[in-house]
């Protein structure tokens, strides 16, 4: 069956590894947070990082993330020496054993949402994008030049309805919970920061940033081969164009124009169900029939998309995946490789997210936007329950 993983954000993650190996787990999905973008993480590090690990009972089964700089996404600045350092920190790994690397190559921004906190029926919370707050954000607070074009009269007037009915403290975290974060770490980016990085994607269109993804893999996959580790983009998430800025890993012929970039069984895709489901288009479990043979590790979570283009984090059986399928198709993926004879066949899935629930709400200790982890356990376990279900009906509980 596929390996059963959560993210883990470092020696500072409110959840330990402790709790991580109680919910029975097999290892984690972690990154060397404290490590600058751009720059290469020694062996040593990353043995040490891995030793750790390993004294809870835990595999390193995936890097998530490995920042790409800003730099090389846009070729600018110091880009060359970012991919010099990123060719190393592979070759590290490879030589410690880890296998999979997640990146993204999302301008500017990671995962957005415009609430982290968003109450559900149940009283458990979620995150939540809304495009009327996120046009609140551009409009009202960033500023950004010809940003009201991309929304309707009506939303605009939503927007700012919205806006000036949030008081200073209420604009500052709105604020904060769209520009920080970052995954496992707080850049403290300022608007002024946003709005100077923004600036440096002038005359960057969907094009150019494809073929700046291809020289990057054109630089780093030998590394990757070399080393025998499988490198892993993360969907764009939300799957749109945001801030005016272009999406180039958000649907089916986005990942066969990235697959084809450098064809190498190095060069794949962590397959994100929750990224891919907020554009109805994308047929997840057929996605995974023509595609597993790249997919090297996927993150399973479900959204419930809304008719005015909101969408929110669903129970992770719920919400607009179908997620027997999902499961079903990553199964017989695995089938397919072991008949193959691949050394690559157990791959390994993370519950992603999970909603603030339980015990998780209200404590003192801040915790990171969807990462609790009473909410990821509930998710593990109904995914667990799924896989074991389905491996029954597949006549196949080896996997």
């Amino acid at each position: 069956m596929l390996k059963e993983t959560m993210r883990w954000y470092g020696p500072d993650d409110p959840v330990s590894l402790a709790d991580i190996r109680q919910c029975g787990c097999a290892g984690v999905m972690t990154s060397l947070h404290h490590i600058a973008y751009g720059e290469a993480w020694s062996r040593d590090e990353i043995a040490a990082r891995k030793a750790l690990l390993e004294e809870q009972g835990l595999e390193w089964l995936a890097v998530e993330s490995m920042p790409v700089s800003e730099d090389i996404k846009t070729r600018s600045g110091d880009y060359q020496r970012h991919i010099d350092n990123y060719r190393k920190t592979i070759c590290n790994l490879g030589a410690e054993g880890i296998p999979t690397v997640i990146y993204n190559f999302m301008p500017v921004l990671d995962w957005v949402r415009t609430d982290l906190a968003h109450r559900l029926e149940d009283g458990s919370e979620c995150l939540r994008f809304d495009p009327v707050h996120f046009a609140a954000f551009e409009i009202h607070l960033l500023g950004r030049e010809g940003a009201e074009a991309d929304y309707s009269p009506e939303q605009l007037e939503r927007a700012r309805v919205f806006f000036e009915g949030l008081d200073p403290a209420e604009r500052d975290a709105f604020e904060r919970g769209i520009i920080d974060v970052f995954p496992g770490v707080s850049l403290g980016l300022s608007l002024a920061d946003v709005r100077a990085m923004l600036a440096t994607y002038e005359g960057i269109d969907a094009k150019v940033l494809r073929e700046h993804l291809r020289l990057f893999l054109a630089e780093v996959i030998p590394a990757c081969e070399e080393a025998g580790v499988r490198l892993a983009i993360h969907p764009d998430d939300p799957p749109f164009p945001v801030l005016g800025l272009p999406r180039i890993v958000s649907c089916e012929d986005d990942v066969a124009a990235i697959c084809a970039m450098v064809d190498s069984p190095a060069n794949g895709l962590c397959f994100c169900t929750g990224s891919l489901s907020v554009r109805a288009d994308n047929d997840l479990p057929g996605m995974i029939e023509r595609w597993g043979h790249r997919i090297h590790a996927f993150h399973l979570r479900s959204t419930r998309r809304e008719p005015d283009g909101s969408f929110h984090e669903a129970d992770h059986l719920g919400g607009s995946v179908d997620m027997f399928a999902v499961v079903r198709a990553a199964l017989q993926e695995i089938q397919k490789r072991r008949q193959e004879n691949r050394d690559d066949h157990a791959m390994a899935f993370r519950p992603d997210h999970g909603h603030t629930m339980l015990d998780d709400l209200g404590k003192s200790r801040p915790q990171n936007p969807g990462y609790s982890c009473i909410g990821r356990l509930r998710g593990l376990a109904e995914i667990r329950g799924l896989q074991l279900g389905i491996s029954r009906m597949l006549g196949d509980l080896d996997q």
